[in-house]
């Protein structure tokens, strides 16, 4: 637009000595009375003011007297006709030269002397070339966007569902090293394992299955691992939306989607690990209302203190967000910079054919989520999960497995659990076992992030999270297990006391998302985790190797090394809380991209 501004001031100042040519006359009134047009036009249109185009005429005017009025006579650039009859511009005259030079003649002898400024071929050129540059910048960006929206070329090339599908996934390849403690238990000792896989003891049924379910704690292992998920998201219509991914994994493991190299040539487990639909609904342009149902993503603000990074739940959740700021008038957009959220969600866990007592997760979320003007976040939830029928119950005697269906279908280790086999003492038949949950598993969780942006692009992120058990109840278990061993890391135990706090500290420095080459991040967390403080299955799978009973630190860094492609390197070390000395420190470098 400056462009044009400038080009309607060089044609005002072009009129202006033209208008006394009296053969020009009636062409330069017309131009002139064109640049007027022009001039009204951008008024019309908002773009000047009326003072403002008065203005330029104006100037221009004037701007085209002072010229005149400057050049000397036989000047450089400068033309002087004297009006008298049948003169002539000369030879080599311009056609509007001679025309100029014949308006004089016809005027008369009592004409005065009129200068017309003269200007150089060259920087004609220069102003053709000026405005057909930006001319055309301006009309191909036009018509790109005008193609790209109205597809010009590819006319139905493609059916109309085609565009309302949109693949995604991502790839990890994994070098995992597992290091165990000098002061740890002897993975291989038949009299005393300390720490027992159970899984395999209930699927085994017998203590006679040491040392093959015995877990491992004592060897150093080394794992090559790898990751694939691909996700699908279609638009059924502007609200309603479908999702569906694919993944590598353990059917029966919901907290890992690594597939471990080495199975002699055998192929990959692939899962379909969510498949749901999901309606959200706008209010003045931004999210109001949401519900997912199906195999959802997790819909929590939480961290792998209470929920591994890879579940994903099954089940229905909505969300409701509004904003705490408001709007000055009810036309005005509403200032989404302070909302507040309420999350609320039921996920069944195990539906049990022949009981009434179906395993099921409830929870609720609440909070808020401040952004400032530099654009700084400060987020804060408060949320209640309650878990039901999860704990085990005691068949009625040995012979009866009526309740053998409240024994938990997975679990890691470090919870609380009893023999639900109905012997006076394990060792009585160390044949016949089968341990389920103790405690119940009411939680309260506290969870909130600064994310600082005053050294943008570089981010500084600090997050905490509490989480304590207010389920257990020491009482309730003692009439629950009716005089049942308790079982510890696999392990009678007679010690029944609460242990049923957990928390967790993380820092983060770097850049929020690495998406190019030279983008990184460094991170260094501290966790906490007691025995009971949340539910063993379903907590971070890599610290301490899974489950609960451990404390310790994590320390990692990214980097960018291509366009969504980065390395990633963690190193988590964790030692037990209150069971048998178990040290356990991990290595895991990473090769990461996504599409």
């Amino acid at each position: 637009m400056r462009s044009l501004i400038r080009w309607v001031f060089v044609l005002g100042a072009l009129v202006a000595p033209f208008a006394a040519i009296a053969g020009e006359r009636e062409e330069l009134s017309e131009l002139r009375n064109t640049v007027v047009g022009l001039l009204d036009a951008l008024v019309e249109q908002g773009i000047l003011s009326r003072e403002q185009a008065d203005g330029m005429v104006k100037k221009a005017q004037e701007k085209a007297a002072a010229q005149a009025a400057q050049l000397p006579s036989g000047e450089p650039g400068d033309t002087e006709t004297v009006a008298s009859p049948g003169a002539t511009a000369g030879p080599g005259a311009s056609p509007a030269d001679q025309a100029a030079a014949e308006a004089l003649a016809d005027a008369g002898t009592d004409s005065k002397v009129v200068r017309v400024p003269y200007v150089p071929e060259f920087v004609k050129d220069e102003i053709r070339q000026q405005v057909r540059a930006e001319l055309r910048n301006e009309v191909l960006e036009d018509v790109k966007q005008t193609a790209k929206a109205e597809k010009w070329g590819t006319p139905d090339a493609l059916p109309a569902w085609v565009n309302k599908i949109k693949i995604s996934g991502d790839v990890r390849l994994r070098d995992e090293y597992d290091q165990f403690s000098d002061n740890n238990p002897d993975s291989l000792n038949n009299v005393n394992p300390l720490y027992l896989d159970i899984l395999a003891l209930n699927d085994d049924g017998s203590y006679d299955c040491i040392p093959d379910c015995n877990l491992n704690t004592s060897i150093d292992r080394n794992r090559a691992r790898a990751r694939v998920r691909l996700g699908l998201s279609a638009a059924i219509t502007d609200k309603l939306k479908f999702g569906a991914r694919l993944t590598t994994g353990n059917q029966k493991d919901p907290v890992s989607t690594n597939q471990t190299l080495g199975n002699t040539g055998n192929r990959y487990d692939v899962q379909l690990d969510q498949a749901f639909l999901r309606y959200e609904s706008l209010y003045n342009g931004n999210p109001f209302f949401d519900v997912a149902a199906g195999r959802i993503p997790n819909p929590w603000f939480s961290t792998d203190l209470v929920w591994d990074e890879d579940l994903t739940f099954e089940g229905a959740a909505m969300t409701f967000r509004g904003s705490i700021a408001g709007a000055s008038n009810l036309l005005e957009m509403q200032d989404r910079s302070r909302q507040i959220f309420v999350t609320l969600g039921a996920f069944p866990l195990d539906e049990i054919e022949l009981s009434g007592r179906d395993k099921l997760l409830l929870g609720a979320q609440v909070g808020t989520e401040w952004t400032l003007q530099n654009q700084s976040k400060f987020k804060l939830g408060v949320a209640y999960y309650d878990y039901r029928n999860v704990t085990g119950r005691r068949n009625p005697n040995p012979d009866d497995g009526s309740f053998d269906y409240s024994a938990p279908e997975f679990a890691q280790t470090g919870n609380l659990m009893f023999d639900i086999r109905n012997h006076a003492d394990v060792l009585i038949d160390p044949n016949d076992v089968l341990l389920a949950l103790a405690s119940d598993y009411n939680l309260l969780n506290l969870t909130g992030s600064m994310d600082l942006a005053f050294l943008a692009p570089i981010h500084v992120v600090l997050t905490g999270d509490v989480v304590t058990n207010i389920g257990y109840d020491k009482d309730d278990i003692l009439e629950r297990t009716q005089g049942a061993n308790l079982v510890f890391h696999g392990n009678t135990r007679t010690d029944s006391s609460a242990r049923t706090l957990g928390y967790n500290l993380d820092l983060n420095v770097g850049w929020p998302k690495i998406d190019k080459w030279g983008d990184w991040q460094v991170f260094a967390t501290y966790k906490y985790l007691e025995r009971d403080a949340v539910l063993d299955a379903f907590t971070d799978s890599d610290f301490h190797l899974g489950g609960t009973d451990a404390k310790g630190y994590i320390l990692g860094a990214k980097f960018g090394i291509a366009k969504n492609t980065w390395l990633r390197a963690r190193w988590l070390s964790a030692d037990e809380i209150d069971g048998a000395p178990l040290g356990i420190d991990v290595l895991q470098l990473d090769l990461n991209a996504r599409f």
